[in-house]
C-alpha cells in the first residue's frame, strides 16, 4: 500500500483582518457622511466668515462709539445701516445706469451702429455697410434677435437670485450685530476657559486681526475716494453720461474686487463713452490706464505702507488662492488674512542682524545732488574714480 501523505492544515485568515476591513468599511460612511455635512453647511460657514471680517471691520468704530457714552447694540446698529445704506445707493445708482444705458442703446441702435461703422471706417480704411450690420441686427432670425429673446426669460431667475442675495445679506448683518454688540462678552467667555498666558495669546491675535482688517478697509476706501473724484473730475469734464455713477463704479470696483477689478471697473465707462462718441472712449480708455499706474506705482505703496504692511505679490498669490478656495469671496477676504498671518508670524522664532551685502541693501540709490556733494567733500576719491 502506498504512504498516504499527511494533510497540511489550513492557515486562519488573523482577526486583526476582519477587524480592519470592519474599521475601513466604518470609517469610509463616515467620511462620506461628514463630506456631505460639510457640503450641506458650506453656505453657513461662507455666511459665518463675512460676518466675522465685517465685525474685525466695524469694532474699531464701535469702540470709539462706546467709549463716549453709547451702547454697544445701538453704536453696532448705527455703522451698519450706514454701511447698509451706502451699498443700496451705490447698487441703485448702478443699476439704474444700466438700464438707461439699455435702453437708449434699444432706442437708438441704428444711429449707434452707423456711428460706430464710420469711425471704423475712417479710421481703419475698411468697408462696411451700415445698412447691412442694422439689417443683420434687425433679423428676426439673427443672432441677435435670439440672444435678447433668450435673456428675456432670464428674469424669473434674476429676480430669485436677488431675492437670495437680499436674505443673505440680511444674514450677515445680523451675525455680525452680534458679534459685535456681544464682542466683550464673547471674548470674556472664551478667556474663562484659558490659562492667562493663553489668554493674553488669545486677546493679542485678536487685537492685530482687527488692526490688519481695520487697516485694509480704511485703506481700500481711501484709494477708492480718490480713484472716484478723479475719474469723476474726467468723466464730466469730457461730458459723459453719469459722470458720478460711472466714477462711484471704477472707485469701488477696482479697490473691493482683486485680480480682476481694474479691468472690471474701467470696461464700463470706457463702454458707455465709446457708445456717445468713439474718441470719448479712447479718452476715457487712456485716462484709466494712466491713473491705474500712476494707484500702483504711487499712492497704493503710500498708502498700505502705513495701514497694512503686506508684501504686493503676498497679496495677489492669497487673492488668486482665497478665490480659488472661496470664490470672489475668498479673494476679498484673503488679503486681509495674509495681513493678520504675516503680523502673526513675525514674532515666530529668533531674529537676527542682516549682514551687510549688496543683495540685502534696500536703500534707494544716490541721486546726482548727492554724488556731487560727496565728491565735494572728497574731492581726491572723486578725481580718482573719474580716472
Amino acid at each position: 500500500m502506498p504512504e498516504v501523505p499527511p494533510t497540511v492544515p489550513r492557515e486562519r485568515m488573523p482577526r486583526w483582518v476582519w477587524k480592519a476591513v470592519l474599521l475601513f468599511w466604518v470609517g469610509y460612511l463616515v467620511a462620506i457622511r461628514v463630506d456631505s455635512f460639510i457640503g450641506k453647511l458650506y453656505g453657513l460657514f461662507l455666511l459665518l466668515l463675512v460676518s466675522l471680517f465685517l465685525a474685525l471691520a466695524v469694532e474699531p468704530g464701535v469702540n470709539r462709539l462706546s467709549k463716549r457714552g453709547w451702547r454697544r447694540g445701538p453704536a453696532t446698529a448705527l455703522i451698519l445701516v450706514g454701511v447698509m445704506l451706502g451699498f443700496i445707493i451705490f447698487v441703485v445708482a448702478i443699476a439704474a445706469l444700466v438700464g438707461q444705458q439699455i435702453a437708449d442703446l434699444l432706442q437708438n441702435s441704428e444711429d449707434y451702429v452707423t456711428r460706430f461703422v464710420t469711425f471704423m471706417n475712417d479710421t481703419f480704411g475698411t468697408h462696411i455697410d451700415a445698412t447691412q450690420v442694422i439689417d443683420e441686427i434687425q433679423k428676426p432670425e439673427g443672432a441677435v434677435q435670439r440672444f435678447i429673446r433668450s435673456q428675456s426669460s432670464r428674469v424669473i431667475d434674476i429676480s430669485v437670485a436677488a431675492l437670495g442675495l437680499l436674505v443673505q445679506a440680511l444674514s450677515v448683518a445680523l451675525f455680525t450685530f452680534y458679534l459685535v454688540a456681544d464682542g466683550p462678552k464673547l471674548r470674556r467667555v472664551l478667556c474663562s476657559r484659558l490659562t492667562p498666558e493663553r489668554q493674553r495669546q488669545v486677546l493679542d491675535t485678536w487685537d492685530i486681526a482687527i488692526e490688519k482688517t481695520g487697516g485694509y478697509l480704511y485703506s481700500r476706501a481711501l484709494l477708492a475716494g480718490l480713484s472716484a473724484f478723479s475719474h469723476w473730475v474726467v468723466l464730466q469734464a469730457l461730458g459723459t453720461r453719469a459722470p458720478v455713477a460711472l466714477a462711484l463704479w471704477v472707485g469701488v470696483v477696482s479697490q473691493f474686487l482683486p485680480v480682476v477689478g481694474t479691468y472690471l471697473a474701467g470696461a464700463l465707462p470706457v463702454l458707455v463713452a465709446f457708445i456717445d462718441s468713439p474718441g470719448q472712449g479712447i479718452a476715457v480708455l487712456v485716462f484709466v490706464v494712466i491713473y491705474q499706474q500712476i494707484e500702483n506705482y504711487l499712492l497704493l505703496p503710500r498708502i498700505t505702507a502705513r495701514t497694512m504692511d503686506l508684501h504686493p505679490a503676498v497679496a495677489f498669490g492669497a487673492a488668486i488662492a482665497g478665490a480659488a478656495l472661496l470664490g470672489p469671496v475668498g479673494a476679498i477676504l484673503a488679503i486681509p488674512g495674509a495681513a493678520m498671518a504675516q503680523a502673526l508670524l513675525t514674532d515666530v522664532g529668533e531674529r537676527h542682524e542682516v549682514i551687510d551685502s549688496e543683495l540685502v541693501d534696500i536703500r534707494p540709490p544716490k541721486g546726482r545732488l548727492e554724488r556731487r556733494a560727496a565728491r565735494k567733500q572728497h574731492p581726491t576719491a572723486g578725481s580718482d574714480g573719474d580716472a
